[in-house]
């Protein structure tokens, strides 16, 4: 048995009070299992709702938090075939990552260029997928068609603006504040604009006139009806998120005149029902550009597991310079 350190909560609640580390034993692996040691974990926004139990997804109690992460495999049970010790892995959903190491069943992990630094590699399960499958699955666009997102400063806005470039697809990226503007136009947004009135006047103009047959939206509220005006005809809204916690208001003629469609996108079914082909087919893509740098998420701190409260209130901040991380070991 080896003793490793987690990060636990017994009940729901605010992270700074519920969330403690404690000690915890590892057997070794069985048939088909392996052991990961965590080299590194961030602090998702999806993390802390989950332990104030206002996620869907409720695990069973006591918990371990974290839904994405990187590690080595440090011990391979028999039949693992495809992995061994030394090897680079994304840890799987459900695993909670905020831990020091845990045995997992080999073919839930995703082995990944080593090549890819680590802190990096941690951040690759979450926001780039989601991102990914949004370009592919809702509408077909080629290289030099245009899409639309708000609260593009966020973790998947910045990752949709580097996988579109990659792809050829151009970006209107809206934001808040005005300091964001030539931050994200240097991380590759073609236009980023700031969000107010006229806004289907200021797209057009920047555009060229262009037709915009998707947009993704994670705020809700007026800021997705702002969205939906600057779409074309059939066009194609896909909300993933609801910074403003306000609902959708969606107009009678946009949907009768402008026949537009409001979709749904949440990562967690895609991986629930993705076949290990699918999976490892997106993650053949998204591997060599975290590889060449073209596919980057910036980091403000990392901080240790016995600095777990310190790491989460800072996470909870607003107007951070980046994700933070716990580093293990």
């Amino acid at each position: 048995m080896k003793n490793v350190s987690a990060i636990v909560y017994h009940q729901y609640g605010n992270p700074l009070e519920v969330v403690g580390v404690e000690s915890q034993q590892l057997a070794a692996p069985k048939a088909g299992e392996v052991l990961v040691e965590v080299k590194f974990a961030p602090i998702n926004p999806a993390d802390l709702n989950t332990v104030e139990g206002k996620y869907p997804v409720r695990p069973p109690l006591p918990a371990v938090p974290g839904v994405e992460g990187v590690g080595v495999v440090q011990e391979v049970g028999p039949e693992v075939k495809h992995l061994k010790k030394g090897s680079v892995v994304l840890l799987p959903h459900g695993l909670g990552t905020w831990r020091e190491a845990a045995v997992m069943p080999a073919e839930s992990l995703i082995e990944i260029d080593p090549q890819v630094p680590l802190e990096q590699a941690a951040m690759l399960k979450i926001n780039p997928p989601t991102a990914w499958r949004m370009l592919h699955d809702f509408v077909t666009l080629k290289p030099g068609d245009w899409m639309i997102q708000n609260a593009a400063n966020s973790g998947v806005g910045r990752a949709t603006i580097q996988i579109a470039k990659s792809l050829g697809i151009k970006t209107v990226n809206l934001v808040r504040r005005q300091e964001l503007v030539e931050e994200l136009r240097a991380e590759g947004g073609d236009v980023v604009l700031v969000e107010g009135e006229d806004l289907r006047k200021q797209v057009a103009d920047a555009t060229g006139g262009a037709k915009l047959r998707l947009a993704f939206n994670s705020v809700g509220g007026e800021s997705a009806l702002n969205l939906a005006n600057t779409l074309a005809n059939g066009g194609v809204i896909v909300t993933f998120g609801a910074m403003s916690k306000q609902p959708l208001r969606i107009p009678n003629g946009l949907l009768i005149f402008k026949d537009l469609s409001w979709r749904g996108f949440w990562l967690t079914r895609w991986y629930q029902n993705a076949s290990i082909e699918e999976r490892d087919a997106m993650f053949a893509k998204l591997i060599p550009l975290a590889r060449s740098g073209a596919l980057k998420t910036k980091i403000e701190q990392t901080y240790p597991l016995s600095e777990a409260k310190a790491a989460i209130a800072r996470a909870l901040e607003g107007k951070r310079e980046g994700k933070i991380l716990f580093k293990m070991g």
